[in-house]
C-alpha cells in the first residue's frame, strides 16, 4: 500500500513539474540576441577574463556566516518549544552551542576572520 501510494506521489510531482515547465516554454518570449550570452557586471563591459581565481578567505567567510545563520533558525525553533522539552532540551541546546562556540574560536585562532 506504501509503495503505491510512494508511486504515485512521485508520478505526479514528475507530471506537475513536466507541465509548469512545458507551460513556461509555451508562453516565455523569446529572444535570441547575442548580447545575452555576454558576462554582465553591473552594465560595465568586462575587461580581461571572467574566470578568475578568489582567495579562499572569502569562502571560509561565508561557510562561518552560513554556520552561524543555522544555528539561528536551530535556536529559534528551540526557544518555541524549550517549556515542552524540559532539562534533556536545556542540555541538548547547550552542547549545539559549545560545538558552534568551540567552531568560531578555532576559526578565530587560524585568522579565518581576518579581512586581508
Amino acid at each position: 500500500m506504501y509503495f503505491t501510494l510512494l508511486v504515485v506521489v512521485i508520478l505526479t510531482a514528475i507530471a506537475l513539474v513536466a507541465v509548469a515547465l512545458g507551460i513556461a516554454r509555451a508562453i516565455s518570449p523569446r529572444s535570441y540576441n547575442p548580447q545575452k550570452g555576454e558576462a554582465y557586471e553591473c552594465g560595465i563591459p568586462t575587461r580581461g577574463r571572467s574566470w578568475m581565481q578568489f582567495k579562499v578567505g572569502y569562502y571560509l567567510f561565508a561557510i562561518l556566516f552560513l554556520m552561524f545563520d543555522v544555528e539561528t533558525v536551530f535556536l529559534f525553533s528551540w526557544a518555541v518549544v524549550v517549556q515542552d522539552l524540559g532539562l534533556y532540551g536545556l542540555v541538548s541546546i547547550l552542547f549545539f552551542l559549545v560545538v558552534l562556540i568551540l567552531g568560531l574560536a578555532y576559526a578565530w585562532r587560524k585568522g579565518a576572520l581576518e579581512w586581508k
